[in-house]
């Protein structure tokens, strides 16, 4: 029997492989995998996929602003005193605040409903959120400190641009104060205050129109003015009672304002 000849490269090429952790051939026929790197395959079509139908029990999504100003603008108008205007908030749904960052309740007023004075806030926070009321937490104890030493106790009613808290308690969005706008003109309209006292800068910003940062602001009198022209009053902004405790200095400016603002109240009314 002819012995069969030994092909001693294919031997060491094999050798190589093994070596190697080669243990199997994928083709039967050679595959330059460079020359294939050259092509580029068309990208598949797109896949459009359905958003997800909403969770049941999903917050829904608010009104745009337009809807819920006209919405609050009836509400607010139908309300004849300001019970009436307190429980027209309660029950509206127009503004997302009420569903973002309110954990309990609605926050409208607190103070007297005969006061010639109106203070207006940018929002509430956690405590006034829990207590239902306005300005009680810790910016609203040197407030009321500062009323009384100025003579303004029982001559206030203290409201706020915003009746529901903001998230993590940032500065209510214009947005979220025009929507909120038509039930705090209601609610001038109904107090018929001498003049505002406008507290921080979003809330003096939104309702003087204006851009000006609150330290510009601050001290100066200004018109407000309803919607329709039929109300005009004076007001002054001041800085927030919050910004007072973080910055103990700026009290002497807060101080200044009220001081100014009260000696004006005081006057006696012209016929």
């Amino acid at each position: 029997m002819t012995p069969v000849p030994r092909d001693l490269n294919a031997e060491s090429l094999l050798a190589f492989w093994a070596e190697a952790g080669v243990d199997a051939m994928l083709l039967d026929e050679p595959f330059d995998r460079i020359e294939a790197g050259k092509f580029v395959p068309p990208k598949p079509p797109e896949r459009i996929v359905a958003a997800p139908p909403p969770a049941q029990g999903a917050v829904r999504a608010g009104p745009d602003v337009a809807a819920a100003m006209a919405e609050a603008k009836r509400l607010a108008a139908a309300a004849p005193d300001l019970e009436a205007l307190k429980a027209a908030i309660e029950a509206f749904d127009g503004c997302p605040l009420k569903f973002e960052g309110a954990a309990r309740q609605s926050v409208f007023y607190r103070g007297a409903t005969d006061a010639p004075l109106m203070v207006i806030g940018e929002g509430p926070g956690q405590e006034e959120d829990i207590q239902g009321a306005p300005f009680v937490g810790r910016a609203g104890q040197l407030l009321d400190k500062m009323f009384a030493a100025a003579g303004l106790t029982d001559r206030v009613f203290i409201t706020n641009s915003v009746f529901w808290r903001p998230p993590g308690n940032r500065n209510p969005t214009v947005g979220e104060q025009m929507v909120c706008a038509p039930f705090l003109e209601r609610a001038i309209e109904l107090l018929a205050p001498r003049m505002l006292l406008l507290v921080g800068g979003p809330s003096a910003k939104s309702m003087l129109k204006r851009e000006e940062g609150i330290l510009s602001l601050r001290g100066r009198w200004f018109e407000w003015k309803s919607s329709d022209g039929a109300i005009e009053l004076p007001a002054m902004p001041t800085l927030h009672p919050a910004f007072l405790l973080r910055q103990p200095g700026a009290k002497k400016k807060a101080w200044s304002d009220l001081l100014t603002l009260t000696e004006r109240l005081n006057r006696p009314e012209r016929p």
